[in-house]
Order: C-alpha cells, then sequence, then structure tokens
C-alpha cells in the first residue's frame, strides 16, 4: 500500500507541488473563516460531473465504437493519420484533451502498426496530441483551465467561443496542412481485417447522453451546479458505480490547493501587488511562459488571482499548452503510450517539441498581429 501510495505521488508532481505551497502558505495566512470562499465549488462540481459522465461512456464502449467505425474502411495511411488527427481535435472539444488522447492513442497505435513505419506513427501522435490540445481551447469544458477561466471571469458561452474561435479555425488548417505536409508518401493496408467493435448499449447511452446535455446546461449557467451534481452523480452510482473509478480525484484536489494558494497569496499585500504588476505588463506572455514550467492549468489558476484580462489570460494558457511536454499535462498521455509501447521515448521527444514550438510561435504571432 505504501509503494502504491509513493507511486502515485511520484506520478502526479504537481499535485504534490500544489499541496506543498498550499500548506506553507497556510504559515502566513493562518486558517480562518475565509478559507472556504477560496474554494469555487461550482468549478469542482461541473469537473467532478463531466468525468464521471466521460468515464460511464468510456466504459460502455462509445468512443471505441465511433472510431472503428470511421476508420473501418479507410486503408490509406495519410487518411488514417488525417481521420485520427481530425477526431483528437473534435472529440477534444466536449471530452476534454486527456480524455480524448487516453481513449484514441491505444487504437491508433495498434491501427498504425500494421503500416511498420515508426516515422509515421511518431508524427501521426505528436499531431493527435497537438490537435487535442488545441481542438479543446474551443469550448469552456474542452479543458481544466479553461472550464476554471470561464467561470471565474464570469463568460457567457457566447463571448467564449467568440474568443477563441479564430484560433480553433487556424489551428484545424494548421494540422490538416500539418498532415499532408509530415506523409509525403502514402501506403494502403487492410485495416478492415480486425474484429468488430461492440456496439454499446443502447439504453446506457442515451441515459448518459442526456447526463451530458445535464452538464452542458449548467456551464450554460441554466441549471444550478448543485441539482446537476446530484442528479448525475445519483444516476451514475445506479447505472455504473464503476465509473467512479474513472475520476481523476487528484486533479480535483489540485484544484483545491490552488484555490487554498491562491487565496493566500490574494491577502498578502506585498506578493499581490508584485505578481499584479509583474502580470499585466503582458498577461498572454506571462501565461505561456509560464505555463512551459508549471503546465497550463496551475498557470491558470495561478495568474487569475493577478489579472482582470480574462481574455488575454486564456488565449495565453491555451496557446501555452504547446512548447514542452509539461505544458500541458494531456502531452504526457501520448508520450507515456508511446513510450511503453516503443521503448525509445526520446525519438518522439525531440520531434514533439521542434514541432509544438514551431505552433506555439505562429499561434502566438497571429495573436500579436492579427486577432487582438
Amino acid at each position: 500500500m505504501k509503494n502504491i501510495l509513493l507511486k502515485k505521488l511520484k506520478n502526479d508532481t504537481i499535485l504534490v507541488i500544489s499541496g506543498l505551497l498550499a500548506f506553507i502558505s497556510c504559515f502566513f495566512v493562518f486558517p480562518d473563516s475565509k478559507y472556504i470562499d477560496y474554494i469555487n465549488f461550482r468549478v469542482l462540481a461541473i469537473l467532478f460531473a463531466l468525468m464521471l459522465v466521460v468515464g460511464a461512456l468510456t466504459r460502455i464502449g462509445t468512443f471505441d465504437y465511433l472510431t472503428s467505425k470511421l476508420l473501418k474502411r479507410v486503408r490509406s495511411e495519410r487518411m488514417i493519420s488525417l481521420i485520427l488527427t481530425l477526431l483528437s481535435f473534435f472529440l477534444s472539444m466536449l471530452l476534454t484533451n486527456d480524455v480524448a488522447l487516453v481513449t484514441l492513442v491505444p487504437f491508433a497505435l495498434l491501427l498504425l502498426s500494421a503500416f511498420n513505419d515508426r516515422r509515421r506513427t511518431v508524427y501521426t501522435l505528436i499531431l493527435m496530441t497537438i490537435a487535442a490540445n488545441l481542438g479543446s481551447m474551443l469550448t469552456p469544458i474542452g479543458n481544466p483551465q479553461n472550464l476554471y477561466l470561464y467561470t471565474e471571469y464570469e463568460f457567457s458561452l457566447k463571448s467564449f467561443i467568440l474568443l477563441t474561435l479564430p484560433y480553433s479555425l487556424t489551428s484545424l488548417g494548421l494540422v490538416v496542412i500539418s498532415v499532408w505536409i509530415l506523409n509525403r508518401t502514402d501506403h494502403t493496408v487492410d485495416t478492415a481485417s480486425g474484429g468488430d467493435v461492440e456496439r454499446p448499449a443502447p439504453l446506457k447511452l442515451m441515459l448518459y447522453i442526456a447526463l451530458f446535455i445535464v452538464c452542458l446546461l449548467t456551464v450554460a449557467g441554466i441549471l444550478h451546479y448543485l441539482i446537476m451534481l446530484g442528479v448525475v452523480a445519483a444516476v451514475i452510482l445506479a447505472a455504473d458505480r464503476r465509473a467512479y473509478l474513472k475520476v481523476d480525484y487528484s486533479l480535483l484536489l489540485t484544484f483545491v490547493f490552488f484555490f487554498i494558494l491562491i487565496g493566500n497569496l490574494g491577502r498578502i499585500e506585498a506578493i499581490r501587488s508584485t505578481l499584479t504588476e509583474i502580470v499585466e505588463k503582458n498577461v498572454a506572455l506571462t501565461a505561456i511562459l509560464s505555463s512551459q514550467v508549471i503546465s497550463n492549468v496551475p498557470a491558470a489558476m495561478l495568474l487569475s488571482a493577478f489579472t482582470t484580462n480574462g481574455n488575454a489570460l486564456v488565449i495565453g494558457v491555451n496557446l501555452g499548452g504547446l512548447g514542452t511536454l509539461i505544458a500541458s499535462m494531456a502531452s504526457l498521455i501520448t508520450y507515456k503510450f508511446y513510450a511503453k509501447e516503443k521503448q525509445k521515448g526520446e525519438h518522439y521527444l525531440l520531434k514533439f517539441s521542434a514541432i509544438s514550438v514551431i505552433y506555439l510561435l505562429i499561434l502566438y504571432l497571429l495573436y500579436l498581429f492579427v486577432f487582438r
């Protein structure tokens, strides 16, 4: 049990660091009744409910089934690469970038192994990862930092999507072009020879889709988050209690730790005024650079305490998911799958960093000179 706990803590570096920083901050601002005001329970409730519903949908094979149907008749390596990349882009808008990659990457590795082309596999996985990080940018539920900032700055659904739409459309064009550039040759193979993926149970599928809509109603501000949480938690408990094991509880706890840290930092005048001055000089660039070191979810939560410019922060932390491997924790998912399957992760890492930085530079220049 001790070894399992130590392994879990080692794999959740952000959780450990955020917990340590929150603990240290308590010595500077002694715990009092204001601590409860730090916690954004609406964000936690929506995030928990979404993870529950998506976990339940995953357990009945919804996404494996849809993916297999889309790819069953495709035999061109280039088209397979394109479809996998586009699936990552669009699924991440509703499932979050993490879930999209967890669902698609193992399937992609299995499918691409038929071509026995490691170079093609590496480029496809890289583009899938970048596509998931950029596709998730469009919606408030596409990734955790969007959900947090959407609530924190009280965006309307329309204003949020209009803010991120130019970047999403540009990113879509870039990933399609990239697939063609990085797949200069095209081979064919019989990809329809594998066994059929079992169709998800219709009644459960309809039930979980209904619950997903309930979550969306809360995101849109139509339904109170406590009602949504009660309905989703009760129905999933009755329908498939094992879906609770699919929830990323370490992420929820990380959010709580950062809420405490941010709340305490905001009450220390010297720190608050200094960080506010630094961040406000260039919110987007500060967010991008911070994300490269601590990843974009913690960067969003930390920097939100020191700027009122929610628009720039949303763009900064989403673009900041590009660059280093740890800039977006979702990027680590693909890397871990590839390293486990192919053994030599360094080959992937160098190419990922180079391509990701190119995307980051292009989109940041567009932010500076076109979209802002």
